[in-house]
């Protein structure tokens, strides 16, 4: 018997200077635009894998500071829903130098307009809807989410 389970990801939600860090990634539906975002590794903390996955995907170090929300997206396809845990928070520093993730065109930033006038080469739905909720002020406590090391 097949156990339905949703694909647990993390996305970094960075505005600076009126501009929202993204990346541009080779996907199988061609280049697209996403946030900083990744699956959550076995035994990582959301929170932790958020900074990962940002530092990863754009040499920036990204310090989560509250949850934006939690979107659950089944792909049109039906094949995946993914269960998407958005985290806003603050850049800390850069590496230029760092190698970024394999398909990991480049990192971006786009001013919300950018950001909504590109929405046809979105890797899915939740990248604006992040950003909007961002920018509507929605912020929830880091410690509305509990973990428990094994």
């Amino acid at each position: 018997m097949d156990i339905w389970k949703p694909n647990v990801t993390v996305a970094a939600v960075v505005e600076r200077d009126g501009r929202f860090l993204l990346v541009e990634e080779e996907t199988d539906a061609g280049v697209r635009f996403n946030q900083p975002a990744g699956h959550l590794d076995q035994g990582e903390s959301l929170v932790t894998a958020a900074a990962r996955e940002a530092l990863e995907e754009t040499a920036h170090h990204f310090v989560p500071e509250f949850l934006v929300g939690i979107y659950q997206w089944p792909r049109p396809a039906g094949d995946i829903t993914y269960l998407r845990f958005a985290f806003g928070g603050q850049v800390t520093g850069f590496e230029p130098e760092r190698a970024l993730d394999s398909g990991i065109l480049r990192a971006v930033w786009m001013t919300l307009d950018e950001v909504r006038a590109t929405r046809e080469r979105h890797r899915s739905p939740l990248i604006l809807q992040c950003c909007e909720d961002y920018r509507a002020g929605r912020r929830y406590p880091l410690d509305l989410i509990r973990h428990y090391d094994a």
